[in-house]
């Protein structure tokens, strides 16, 4: 399956349970590869800023307050879910629009910034989405963009995806995601990319942050919506499905029993036009 086909829907199946968990880690400080783009962007009044891969607003509503007064932000995502629940923050200085990434319908030079969180290692063809950001940048705009490098090697998911793959088949994957996550874990590689697409320079920090969840039943519940999963187990009967999550909470209590914090790392990239 290709991935305009299998991402754009899933995130619209799940778009209200993911606006929900990312609104709060957001307002904790818990999402630091994003906070940190967002500080990299040095977003002031009277900007014009586009939002790549926007989700439901999350970023593009910081981004709305900061260049307010005289300021406009366009949100552009391919999940029409997600634009749903954008379009319905009903901000002032923001539009938002589906639209892929890879192909951006704007003139040339036409934003002051740009910005990605958490959306590039989604993108079927990332030099081509990087070619485009930097088409639509004016000289000197900047381009700030979070991805994240996984975490799966830390207890935690290694204990929920054991108990997933023993319920339920492998996820779909998306045949021609090989590159582009490829090239986002390797630092060295995401700025190369950058640089071929057209931006005088870039850099490429790592940023780690924590994550705090309540109890095991809070993190089981979350992560079934979680794309990676959900695609995995929205075929499976109410019945199993619960089953699987009690024993997902029962394995994480025994070395877990209250509060978990889980550790994420993430490749944040400023690139300068």
């Amino acid at each position: 399956m290709k991935s305009k086909e299998l991402y754009p829907r899933a995130f619209s199946r799940h778009a209200i349970v993911y606006q929900s968990r990312l609104e709060q880690i957001m307002c904790r400080g818990e999402s630091a590869g994003r906070m940190r783009a967002l500080d990299l962007l040095d977003a002031r009044p009277g900007m014009r800023i586009l939002d790549l891969a926007c989700g439901p607003g999350t970023l593009s509503r910081r981004l709305a307050a900061a260049v307010s007064p005289g300021g406009d932000v366009r949100g552009v995502d391919l999940a029409p879910g997600m634009i749903e629940l954008a379009q319905a923050l009903r901000l002032p200085s923001a539009r938002f629009e589906l639209m892929d990434i890879e192909q951006l319908a704007f003139d040339d030079c036409f934003f002051d910034a740009a910005i990605c969180g958490h959306g590039f290692q989604f993108a079927s063809d990332l030099p081509r989405a990087l070619s485009e950001a930097r088409r639509v940048l004016r000289p000197r705009g900047r381009l700030s963009a979070s991805v994240p490098i996984g975490s799966r090697g830390e207890s935690v998911w290694i204990q929920l995806y054991t108990v997933i793959d023993r319920w339920v088949p492998p996820a779909p994957e998306a045949f021609d995601q090989a590159p582009t996550r490829a090239t986002v874990q390797d630092a060295g590689a995401f700025r190369q990319a950058a640089l071929e697409a057209g931006f005088e320079s870039a850099t490429v920090e790592l940023i780690e942050e924590e994550m705090r969840w309540e109890s095991a039943e809070q993190l089981v519940a979350l992560f079934m919506s979680w794309v990676d999963c959900a695609t995995r187990i929205e075929g499976i009967s109410e019945v199993r499905r619960q089953a699987m999550m009690d024993d997902a909470v029962m394995t994480l209590r025994q070395d877990h029993p209250g509060q978990i914090v889980t550790k994420g790392r993430n490749h944040v990239l400023l690139a300068v036009a």
